[in-house]
């Protein structure tokens, strides 16, 4: 037979181990001075134990087994629960005080994404939320997102919504520990996104993510997809967890030319950067490393001078537009989105050549 699993029940009152001990008394019509002279132990200590004053130790616990006939793990773990039930409880009035912080979480949508699971109880709530962060407590929260806070104060928008930012970047690390990296080496890395570049002109995620997220590995970086959520205005992200770096993406505007610029982003960063920066992409972005880090997207998707020699052309109809893709192997929607980006076609004309995708719970189609 399998062993029973532990309750979930937290009682919000105590039962001390020394009320057990005095009705056992009762029940065997014993005293405590009885009691004394049978274990060999003080009557002071035995009075100290029912009144809650002093613990039941590994030794006096021996000593009840054998007067009383109860085993001594029976005594030890009333002791364990009666001390865990009291720390327990002292934290809950802690928490009480930390309610005010839980309504900065986006709370509802983080169940909807299934990263915490849904608790009637506030607190229990709380302390969910705490789990998947990590962390001890709203101030220990604070304590860890100083690290990021420096390029996360690129605008108002991000400083407002610093939780659910974090939130953000909390499950792309708890999915990036999933997945198995070799060691980072920059040389391969910049030669497998000649392979990644490639995989642009696939449109469907279930073909290209499983090769993109694998293809990364190799090179020592976990590719990570994790919805944004709302009000956080972030796309994508770069940072390090030890060795492994991780490329953090959200699909913000969902259309394959912003995906795929954002990627090739964040692998500017690795290729440009140090291990010690981290880069929160949000809708504006600037700087210098960042200024790098477009041009370095850029170029890869489309080479500048390709670029040029189709921009000076008199048209861009659409057909222009898959001819210029067609020749430089690209897909035409990220000809699109750099026309777009760039001022030379208005952001209503060619968007039906883009791929767009939709978030199927944390999975993109």
């Amino acid at each position: 037979m399998g062993k029973t699993p532990r309750s979930n029940f937290r009682p919000d009152y105590l039962v001390t181990p020394g009320e057990v001990l005095e009705d056992y008394l009762e029940s065997l019509s014993m005293t405590q001075s009885e009691l004394a002279l049978r274990t060999g132990l003080a009557k002071k200590t035995i009075n100290e134990i029912v009144k809650c004053k002093s613990p039941i130790t590994l030794e006096t616990a021996l000593k009840l087994e054998r007067t009383l006939g109860r085993p001594a793990h029976f005594w030890n773990n009333l002791e364990i629960q009666y001390q865990e039930d009291k720390v327990r409880l002292e934290e809950k009035e802690k928490m009480q005080t930390n309610l005010d912080w839980l309504k900065k979480v986006p709370v509802k949508k983080l169940i909807d994404f299934r990263w915490i699971p849904k608790i009637g109880n506030k607190i229990e709530q709380l302390e969910a939320v705490l789990r998947f962060f990590g962390v001890d407590s709203p101030q220990q929260w604070k304590t860890i997102w100083k690290e990021y806070q420096v390029e996360y104060r690129q605008t108002q928008q991000f400083e407002k919504n610093a939780v659910a930012v974090s939130a953000w970047l909390r499950q792309g690390e708890l999915e990036a520990k999933k997945i198995y990296c070799e060691p980072f080496d920059k040389k391969k890395f910049q030669q497998i996104l000649v392979d990644i570049r490639n995989l642009a002109r696939e449109q469907e995620p279930k073909i290209f993510i499983p090769k993109l997220e694998a293809l990364c590995a190799s090179a020592g970086v976990a590719v990570v997809f994790v919805p944004e959520l709302p009000n956080t205005g972030v796309c994508g992200a770069t940072r390090w967890i030890g060795d492994k770096a991780i490329i953090q993406l959200s699909l913000r505007y969902k259309t394959n030319d912003h995906l795929w610029f954002t990627f090739f982003h964040e692998a500017g960063h690795l290729i440009k950067h140090g291990k010690k920066d981290i880069f929160i992409e949000g809708k504006n972005r600037d700087g210098e490393k960042e200024s790098q880090a477009d041009v370095f997207a850029q170029n890869i998707l489309i080479p500048q001078k390709a670029f040029s020699r189709f921009r000076s052309s008199s048209s861009y109809t659409l057909g222009d537009i898959r001819r210029f893709a067609n020749e430089i192997d690209i897909a035409p929607g990220i000809v699109v989105g750099r026309l777009q980006h760039e001022g030379v076609i208005d952001y209503n004309i060619g968007n039906n050549l883009k791929v767009r995708y939709r978030w199927n719970t944390n999975r993109f189609t």
